[in-house]
This record gives structure tokens, sequence and C-alpha cells, in this order.
């Protein structure tokens, strides 16, 4: 699992909730939580407004640019997207 999917289970949601929330499609979103597609800054700030609760010293920074994504992620990412 990679971060933002990390943040979204901590947040509660599943994917089908953040692609209503952002407007896009159930694939779109996937397709962004994969790192396929970039997040919009709408988005990115959408994302750390949620988790602020959380994380009150969370930055959009350590949220979308502070991860490795392993050739595991990127693979099972790949199989889940089929």
């Amino acid at each position: 699992m990679n971060l933002i999917a990390g943040y979204r289970v901590t947040l509660g949601k599943s994917q089908t909730d953040m692609a209503k929330l952002f407007g896009i499609s159930l694939q779109a979103y996937r397709m962004k939580e994969c790192g396929k597609t970039p997040f919009k800054d709408s988005e990115k700030l959408i994302f750390k407004e949620m988790l602020l609760p959380i994380f009150p010293d969370i930055t959009i920074d350590s949220i979308f640019f502070n991860k490795k994504v392993s050739k595991v992620e990127i693979d099972s990412c790949e199989f889940q997207m089929r």
C-alpha cells in the first residue's frame, strides 16, 4: 500500500468515496492513487484538509512528494486496475 492509499484508509474512505469527493471516475482516482496521473492542486488541498484533524502538522509535500514506491506496489496497482 502506498502512502496516499494509507492516508485514505486512515480516513476510513474507499477509492469510490474519494472519486465522488473529487468528482471523477473510480478509474481516474485509481490512476491518481497509483501515481499514473497526478492529483490536481485542488484535490491535494482537499486531501490535506481531510487529514488535518488527525495530523495537524501535515503538509502537501509530506502527503504527495515524500513517498517511495516499490516495484511490488506498482505491479499490485496495475493488477488492481485490470
